[in-house]
């Protein structure tokens, strides 16, 4: 069990940066925390704003609070949750049991998933709220963060679903057990296998020989009659 397991090699061994860096999956998450940062970063710095009636600041989107505050929590748990992963990622290779590995593999894959799904509704709900937007001067100066945020919502989704199909990937790599006997068994189909016994390739004709059929007949002497009483 301290072989290739889950998509890493064998526990402690050293980490390559570069190699690290240029993984598709470490690719995705940076990238993912990027779309995560245009999407709270738009709305916090401009997705509120001013009627001009009132000095209280209202969400841009139809003047929904609730759907700024859905965009702006998804995606500051999103970066956070992406640092995560990379900093699980980067030492993922110095766990050593392969039940703790199957267990980063499942919780990122469910993550994945279930955070796709929510950026799915943030797509959707910034997308309805702006279009249910009056148009106004405060929108108009809004305009570009908010399309911003919806837009990359809908990236997000691509890049969440792609880090799920990774994760899947690890996960099927874990449970294929031929990982774990390449260090066991030769690679050479026609070597015989370590540890069985190799005999000379005849048949013993002494061991497990049963006597002939005829001989259990004659086990009673000749000539033996019953007596008479």
């Amino acid at each position: 069990m301290e072989g290739a397991s889950f998509g890493a090699g064998r526990a402690g061994a050293a980490v390559d940066p570069l190699e690290f860096l240029r993984r598709p999956q470490t690719i995705l998450r940076i990238i993912s925390g990027v779309f995560s940062i245009v999407v709270f970063g738009s709305i916090i710095n401009e997705g509120y704003v001013n009627d001009g009636s009132s000095p209280v600041l209202r969400c841009v989107y139809n003047n929904n609070d609730d759907a700024c505050n859905y965009g702006i929590a998804i995606g500051l748990i999103a970066f956070f949750a992406c640092s995560f992963f990379l900093v699980v990622d980067l030492y993922f290779q110095q766990i050593s049991s392969v039940k703790d590995r199957k267990r980063v593999v499942l919780f990122d894959l469910g993550f994945s998933g279930f955070w796709s799904f929510l950026w799915f509704v943030s797509f959707c709900f910034l997308a309805n709220q702006w279009q249910r937007t009056p148009s106004s001067k405060e929108a108009h100066y809004a305009g570009d963060a908010a399309r911003a945020a919806i837009a990359f919502s809908f990236f997000s989704i691509i890049s969440w679903v792609a880090l799920a199909l990774k994760a899947l990937q690890r996960y099927r790599l874990g449970t294929d057990m031929s990982l774990f006997a390449t260090d066991q068994f030769p690679t050479d189909p026609s070597a015989a296998y370590p540890g069985y016994p190799t005999g000379s390739g005849v048949e013993s004709t002494e061991t497990y020989q049963s006597p002939p059929f005829s001989e259990t007949l004659d086990t009673s002497p000749k000539g033996y009659q019953m007596p008479a009483y």
